[in-house]
């Protein structure tokens, strides 16, 4: 008997012993609310906007736009004056991901010519799908708050009513 004690003993430490190095990463990145709404519909998450009519980059998460002066990449929360009539709703925007793609600007250049010019993407501004409603700066913002307010209000008043039962 204490043989198989102990035997048992022994196949449970090798268990606790053996380190794992299973890790599982569920990162599921989401910024609707922070992306502009002159964006363009059908993502998520992004980093980077690449506007190729400008050749500029805007950083979603920083609000920044960044765009080349001399031989320096400069980040600024305006475009620089020579792009001021410029139109961010009409004007094409390339979803990028990643950090510092500007660093890649002679092979974006390249490689997104063709949107030059180009003035046929949705926008968050005149999209109909709610989820972009979080967007504080969408038509329908103040709209989808009202109602995700009720929905909370709601909530908790079943909550309350749900609490009442219980105690009698």
């Amino acid at each position: 008997m204490k043989k198989k004690i102990l035997f048992f003993t022994l196949i449970l430490c090798s268990f606790i012993s053996v380190k794992s190095n299973a890790q599982i990463s569920l990162g599921i990145n989401i910024n609707i609310g922070q992306q502009p709404i002159w964006g363009p519909v059908g993502y998520d998450y992004v980093d980077y906007y690449y506007l190729p009519d400008i050749d500029v980059y805007y950083n979603v998460p920083q609000r920044q736009y960044v765009y080349l002066v001399d031989t320096r990449w400069v980040s600024n929360g305006n475009l620089p004056s020579r792009y001021r009539g410029y139109d961010l709703y009409s004007g094409y925007k390339v979803v990028l991901r990643g950090d510092r793609p500007y660093r890649y600007a002679q092979e974006n250049r390249l490689k997104y010519a063709s949107y030059k010019g180009r003035h046929d993407q949705a926008f968050i501004r005149n999209s109909r799908d709610n989820k972009y409603f979080e967007n504080k700066n969408h038509p329908q913002h103040k709209d989808w708050k009202n109602e995700k307010d009720n929905k909370n209000d709601d909530k908790k008043s079943d909550n309350n009513k749900k609490g009442k039962k219980d105690k009698h």
